[in-house]
């Protein structure tokens, strides 16, 4: 008799946007993304650049680290519950240093390039 792990449906999922025109392709996204639900396109942009895809989007947990973690502010971040779906996480024109708290945890301290 073989048991198999059986993985329930997520209550919550994720949903980001991108603005792929204004992406620079740093990759820190698609290395803070836990789930693996960011990837760098084959294509480029009209800044010349390579940008972030979307591409799993069954992972997505709508954690805003992508969000949290852009420089450039290009990541709009969704969470549905059911059927309702919020925006949860949107930053955008970073001029300067700023400092983030997000639900009670550790700060999060960011430096525009």
């Amino acid at each position: 008799m073989s048991t198999s792990s059986i993985t329930k449906p997520r209550k919550i999922k994720g949903k980001i946007e991108i603005d792929i025109q204004k992406c620079k392709g740093c990759e820190l996204c698609t290395a803070a993304c836990k789930e693996d639900s960011i990837k760098l396109s084959k294509e480029i942009n009209n800044l010349g650049y390579r940008y972030a895809v979307f591409f799993n989007e069954e992972n997505c947990t709508g954690c805003e680290n992508c969000a949290l973690i852009c420089p450039d502010g290009v990541i709009k971040v969704y969470r549905t519950n059911g059927k309702k779906k919020e925006l949860i996480a949107k930053i955008s024109d970073v001029k300067s240093s700023m400092t983030i708290n997000v639900d009670g945890s550790d700060n999060v301290s960011t430096n525009p390039k």
